[in-house]
């Protein structure tokens, strides 16, 4: 999510999307969905916007592996503590002769189980003095539990319920390489249904975006790692009014690009410029901002990181159903798209047709609100949203 500079001026009007230009965005065949497990699972909405689902369903076998994982949008290793924690998990089901159950609000465990469970982790939760330990606990229990709740009934692809997966109707797109989109999640955001960070790897794949869970030491460390190789210089994160000196896209500097070349799969050697999109409720990214400004100082020594601004942005499209807490602030594909629309007035930047990929994300989040809102009018629930801002309105 990202909040627009409100020194700035803002567009409050929808921006127009012409239709799917059949060059840009290509299908993805639907893979055929497998059978549905008896788990429950329902991704965590904001919390004003939490709703109970009753889904008591039973979890599928064995541990999570290597290629479930990978699955889910990643290219990097299964997180040891991840896979410790599903397998505590799967003991204690074992030990207790019962299922687990998942559902509600956070996917939290239901039923008998829980109480059991609950106190197992408070007891792990006690042993550890470090704080870093306590948040690395903390996110690994948190996926966990999405994980082995979402078996057999999530897409593993759009994290839609099967019967509502979209993936056969979003299509396909290159990033320019002289960019690179590190989605910044928060745990209670994974898996989440109407999580927006997700068409971002969807529509561009895994390795222009690349998704990087907070607390997860794997994945932190792979995303630091790949900013040191590139510099300080080529890291930016989308989250204004933060830094000393406001930065706005005028000011990212291309040094070291071929930007002469209109050619999308042009090697970019001396590596891209990474823009860090900070993907969570509004409540968790200050959070988020709190630890990369952390390993930051520890890296480079300077408490100030380079955060930038997006000076026009248009309310997006998912406003319609999951309602920001003001006009300024917008969900994380759109924030992406407006970041790629600015770029793309950069005239030095006009051959890369980063216009067309901002128009790929908008159609994938025209795709997105589609399916959520088919799904609950099926349910039989409202798609009127109670609205959560009260200023910063025209």
């Amino acid at each position: 999510m990202v909040v627009v500079s409100p020194s700035v001026s803002i567009s409050f009007l929808h921006r127009r999307l012409p239709p799917p230009r059949p060059h840009l965005l290509q299908p993805r065949p639907s893979p055929p969905a497998p059978p549905r497990s008896a788990m429950a699972f329902s991704a965590e909405p904001a919390p004003e916007e939490a709703e109970e689902e009753p889904l008591p369903l039973v979890t599928g076998p064995g541990e999570v592996t290597a290629e479930e994982w990978r699955r889910w949008g990643t290219s990097s290793p299964l997180p040891a503590t991840v896979a410790a924690v599903v397998r505590e998990l799967l003991e204690m089901e074992a030990q207790a002769g019962q299922k687990m159950r998942f559902g509600g609000v956070g996917s939290k465990i239901k039923g008998d189980f829980k109480d059991m469970e609950d106190k197992k982790h408070r007891a792990v939760y006690e042993t550890l003095a470090d704080s870093d330990q306590k948040l690395q606990y903390f996110s690994a229990r948190q996926i966990a539990c999405r994980l082995l709740g979402s078996r057999g009934y999530l897409c593993q692809k759009c994290w839609l319920p099967m019967e509502d997966c979209m993936c056969a109707k979003l299509g396909s797109c290159n990033l320019w390489q002289g960019i690179r989109f590190w989605l910044y999640m928060h745990p209670k955001d994974f898996l989440r249904q109407n999580n927006t960070g997700k068409l971002l790897w969807q529509v561009f794949g895994i390795q222009a975006a690349p998704l990087c869970l907070f607390g997860i030491q794997e994945h932190e460390d792979i995303m630091w790692d790949a900013f040191q190789r590139s510099g300080k210089g080529k890291v930016s994160f989308l989250y204004p009014n933060k830094s000393t000196t406001p930065m706005s896209v005028k000011d990212l500097k291309f040094d070291g690009l071929n930007l002469s070349c209109d050619h999308q799969d042009e090697d970019v050697k001396d590596g891209p410029i990474n823009f860090v999109l900070l993907d969570g409720t509004w409540s968790n990214s200050a959070a988020l901002y709190r630890r990369l400004k952390e390993r930051w100082t520890a890296i480079w020594g300077e408490e100030d990181i380079p955060c930038i601004s997006l000076s026009t942005l248009s309310a997006s499209v998912m406003h319609k159903l999951r309602p920001q807490p003001a006009w300024d602030r917008t969900c994380t594909a759109a924030a992406a798209s407006g970041l790629l629309w600015e770029l793309d007035m950069r005239s030095e930047l006009g051959a890369f047709e980063l216009g067309k990929q901002a128009e790929a994300v908008e159609c994938s989040l025209d795709v997105l609100l589609d399916a959520l809102t088919t799904r609950r009018l099926r349910l039989g629930r409202s798609i009127t949203r109670k609205q959560r801002h009260n200023r910063n309105c025209i």
